[in-house]
């Protein structure tokens, strides 16, 4: 009896353990939205702070944060998990699984992955410098003349928060959690505290309230979704994270902790504003007693660099995936921890997000200037959100089309609102992200549709495998002790390599291995579908090694544990020999002569493959060959 009441304490621990945790990472995107939301929406472009567009706006906050965040991510979308991971390439593998019967189905598929990815990166320059802005312009309300300090103190932070990346995140990972509890509690005590004063404000509960205002406000109450859009920022988080903390923390987490804190803030800042309509100009840091603006300046940039920290921890994550799905090119990847897999650190990815976000901060000067420019970012990759999910919905699970239609239907009308509410901001900064992610896109395109090129080029020019074995038999050559690893990409074909080694030093070693080296649409490979083994006869073999793609492929502990090829993989006395392929831009049909010579730039740079599959320097033979594509 005692060791079953000591599990259940253990698991009770650990769940609380999760539950804290996902406060403190999960939320740190929508939990700093109170620093600018209601200040953009009643701003000096905003609506009029009368008590009927304050009521309306607030109604609409409220019903957002219901519809989209719990009904719609902690309610449906968390349950479309790919073995527990979120996250939008989690999302497009298991939506192109769905529909493996249809090529152009799975074409779009990608189109939209890649452009909602693409976005997500817009995301992880957008949020850092919105959130720090934010919080930093705190010091114009304690004293106005500090406001040309806001810029440069936000830039400063910026650059401490990307230098402290390489360190990474679990050596302040700890003080997360604290630091986000304290955080919703000061936004929930201020919240209780105004709207204590002006009780009346929780009319705004109904949804009446929000009809009225569009009744009576039309275009006005439209395009101000266009900054309500801004409250449920980081949305996607609760799906993204799925992985790292479980649907149920993250979903007790929400609805008994944050949702509640937030709803007060937001309300309690309705209650300053109908009680005095100058405080439009910040009404966050206006609610607070001159005594503690101080601490609650502190806190609040304490908070945005914590949501800063989780964003571009998810952009690392998300590049990762990309990279062993075939969508970006392989790049150096670190790992800052010893027990947790998933904190690792890509310098190139890091250096990138700082040079944006500081051309972010230094060009729009303000969160007011960079709210239009965030609302788009958020709600396309939400509308691909919903996409991706019905589709899901409907093949994967087997939902009839009458309820795929029912869900889709309010999915897709919030999603477009908002959509559209932000249209008229493209010109104000919203071109920004719809540019990036173009640009992103255009990257990630290029690189799967140039390896596919390479491909079909290094397949068109081979040599058939299995004659070329039978010839062999018929001629052997001399044979020297020890094993070859050739690395190819098409398991039917004679690699170069192991051409280029016979042409020149008239020898094959005793056994010679095929790798291919797979990454499969789940997050981590299944042990029966990790490896794969076909003799081919006289001591050759076809290999193929299988990650997901939330893994670090390790192709020489993997070959340590293959038992059925022949004798046991001794690394000692194994030699890989790899194919590197200069690639030659062409006018050839397949891409435009522009996207050959990107897609060049970018196989130049990549790290090589060696690098990336972890093989030793010391036991590798590189031998060069041209593609034309």
């Amino acid at each position: 009896m005692s060791e079953d009441i000591g599990n259940g304490d253990d698991v009770g621990t650990r769940t609380r353990a999760l539950v804290l945790g996902a406060i403190g990472v999960v939320y740190g995107d929508i939990g700093t939205s109170p620093l600018y939301t209601i200040k953009q929406t009643f701003g000096v472009h905003g609506a009029p702070p009368t008590t009927t567009n304050v009521l309306g706006v607030l109604s609409l906050v409220f019903w957002s944060l219901i519809l989209v965040v719990s009904v719609k991510y902690a309610g449906f979308i968390m349950r479309a998990d790919n073995k527990g991971e979120g996250g939008i390439m989690a999302l497009t593998a298991l939506a192109q699984r769905s529909v493996r019967s249809s090529q152009r189905a799975r074409w779009w598929i990608v189109v939209l992955g890649l452009f909602g990815a693409a976005l997500f990166f817009g995301d992880g320059v957008i949020t850092p410098a919105i959130s720090v802005l934010g919080a930093v312009e705190g010091m114009e309300v304690l004293a106005p003349g500090l406001a040309h300090w806001v810029v440069p103190l936000a830039a400063l932070i910026i650059v401490g928060l990307f230098a402290f990346q390489n360190r990474g995140t679990g050596k302040v990972g700890a003080v997360f959690a604290p630091v986000m509890i304290l955080w919703f509690l000061a936004l929930a005590t201020l919240g209780i505290w105004h709207v204590a004063q002006h009780p009346a404000v929780l009319r705004a509960l109904s949804p009446y309230y929000a009809i009225e205002f569009f009744a009576q406000a039309r275009w006005t109450a439209f395009f101000t979704l266009g900054t309500v859009i801004l409250a449920i920022t980081g949305a996607e988080a609760l799906y993204a994270d799925m992985g790292h903390f479980g649907q149920k923390p993250i979903r007790w987490s929400w609805f008994g902790f944050v949702l509640p804190a937030l709803v007060l803030n937001y309300f309690g800042q309705g209650a300053l504003l109908i009680a005095d309509p100058k405080a439009a100009e910040n009404p966050l840091f206006l609610m607070v007693p001159p005594v503690l603006l101080v601490p609650m300046i502190v806190l609040a940039t304490a908070a945005a660099v914590i949501a800063s920290q989780a964003v571009i921890s998810g952009a690392f994550s998300v590049t990762r995936e990309a990279i062993q799905l075939g969508f970006l090119p392989r790049m150096q990847v670190r790992h800052t921890s010893h027990e947790q897999m998933g904190q690792i650190y890509l310098p190139w990815i890091n250096r990138m997000l700082l040079v944006l976000t500081l051309a972010v901060v230094v060009g729009f000067r303000s969160s007011d200037n960079l709210g239009a420019a965030y609302g788009i970012a958020v709600v396309g990759t939400m509308t691909i959100d919903s996409i991706l999910v019905m589709i899901v919905f409907r093949r994967m699970w087997n939902w009839s089309r009458a309820r795929v239609a029912l869900v889709g239907i309010l999915f897709l009308f919030v999603d477009l609102a908002f959509l559209t509410a932000n249209a008229d901001k493209v010109e104000h900064g919203g071109w920004f992200p719809l540019v990036l992610g173009t640009v992103i896109f255009t990257l990630m395109a290029t690189w799967r549709r140039g390896r596919e090129l390479v491909v079909r080029e290094i397949k068109h020019g081979g040599l058939a495998l299995e004659p070329f074995i039978s010839s062999i038999v018929a001629h052997p050559p001399l044979r020297v002790p020890g094993t070859a690893v050739f690395l190819t990409a098409n398991q039917e074909g004679v690699p170069h390599a192991l051409l280029h080694n016979l042409k020149h030093n008239k020898v094959l070693h005793e056994r010679n291995v095929m790798l291919t080296v797979e990454t499969v649409d789940t997050p981590i490979a299944e042990n029966d579908e990790r490896v794969g083994v076909e003799p081919l006869g006289d001591d050759f073999y076809r290999v193929t090694l299988r990650f997901g793609f939330a893994e670090d492929p390790d192709v020489p502990n993997m070959l340590e544990t293959v038992t059925n090829c022949g004798q046991p993989f001794d690394m000692m006395d194994t030699t890989f020999f790899l194919s590197r392929e200069s690639i030659v831009a062409t006018d050839r049909p397949g891409m435009a002569l522009w996207r050959d010579k990107l897609f060049a730039f970018m196989q130049r740079n990549a790290i090589p493959a060696t690098a990336f599959f972890q093989i030793p320097g010391n036991r590798l033979i590189e031998l060069g060959t041209q593609v034309e594509i």
